[in-house]
């Protein structure tokens, strides 16, 4: 059976969201410097969303992502040396260099992939849920999407499906209210709340800026899930501070809406909340110098490993076992 899961302490959730800050940061600067090939998509401000959901999520529940998906893949406990060697193009990376930052994924913490097609990771998240489904063994999969994919084709297929099996998934929409460069108000005519209704589909509501909220919520959305009752859509409200894209200058974003959205930081709420609980700075502290050491150490790991052999490019893209003939 899947692992009994409860929900995290204040200081476990607090680092996985430094560690989610912090990785962004630095790949912020060495996407600046050159040091990071092809597009970076970071999730700076929604970090409460990814430690929330998946410190609840046990070693064999899988979940899918986004092209929007460190954060997703650092929560699920993606190794960090593997993590920053493959956004740097190494051949040491989790993925052999060969997927970068939107493809990011590890088998191993079950995390199917980040993806960069909108709503590309619902499919792989609920075949990953029919699997646990006939392996019976209380596993859940969650797929993480923006509130740009609830337009997609995919993802009602995805919700017609999941209601009709019953399937054990967590539908979580990071609703930071853009659709790239679109509001929301501008790309869909409904609402998540509408959509699970329409499937008859449970459905919940979190505050994606409090950690602890969205913690509760995917609890309860979990154990709803593991047994047997089906699939749930779970939506937490959250900020997005960068643009689409890293460079992304927002021009179409107003002042004042970028303005409070950066006013908003999980992360200072959180800590506030814990010093309050009587959680000592110096540890918070402490705790943080840990993460920033930890992080430059993979970072210079990373530089440190070889480039991607060329030869090795087909590798695990077609299959060298012999033909099977119907």
């Amino acid at each position: 059976m899947s692992d009994i899961v409860q929900i995290p302490s204040a200081l476990a959730l607090h680092r996985t969201m430094l560690l989610i800050r912090r990785a962004e940061e630095r790949l912020s600067r060495l996407f600046a410097d050159g040091e990071i090939p092809g597009f970076l998509h970071l999730s700076l401000g929604q970090e409460a969303v990814a430690a929330g959901i998946c410190g609840v999520l046990g070693a064999a529940d899988t979940i899918a992502s986004t092209h929007r998906g460190h954060g997703h893949a650092l929560a699920k406990g993606v190794d960090l040396d593997g993590f920053f060697a493959e956004i740097m193009g190494r051949a040491n990376g989790l993925c052999g260099g060969r997927g970068g930052s939107i493809h990011v994924a590890e088998m191993a913490v079950g995390m199917l992939g980040a993806n960069g097609i909108v709503g590309g990771g619902l499919p792989l998240a609920l075949g990953s849920a029919w699997a646990h489904q006939l392996r019976a063994e209380g596993a859940v999969a969650v797929a993480f999407f923006g509130d740009g994919a609830l337009a997609e084709g995919a993802m009602h297929e995805c919700l017609n499906i999941a209601a009709l099996w019953k399937l054990p998934m967590v539908f979580a929409c990071e609703n930071n209210g853009w659709s790239e460069f679109s509001p929301q108000v501008l790309q869909l005519a409904t609402n998540p709340q509408r959509l699970a209704s329409a499937f008859g589909l449970r459905y919940e509501h979190a505050d994606g800026m409090d950690v602890t909220a969205v913690a509760e919520a995917a609890l309860a959305c979990t154990s709803h899930a593991r047994s047997g009752q089906g699939a749930v859509v779970l939506e937490c409200a959250t900020q997005r501070w960068h643009g689409h894209f890293e460079g992304d200058p927002q021009k179409y974003r107003a002042a004042d809406n970028l303005a409070e959205a950066r006013s908003q930081d999980p992360l200072v709420a959180h800590r506030s909340r814990m010093l309050e609980q009587g959680i000592a700075a110096a540890q918070i502290e402490s705790m943080e110098a840990e993460v920033l050491a930890l992080i430059e150490s993979a970072i210079e790991r990373a530089r440190a490993g070889s480039e991607p052999d060329f030869a090795a490019t087909l590798r695990d893209v077609y299959t060298t076992g012999a033909r099977h003939h119907g």
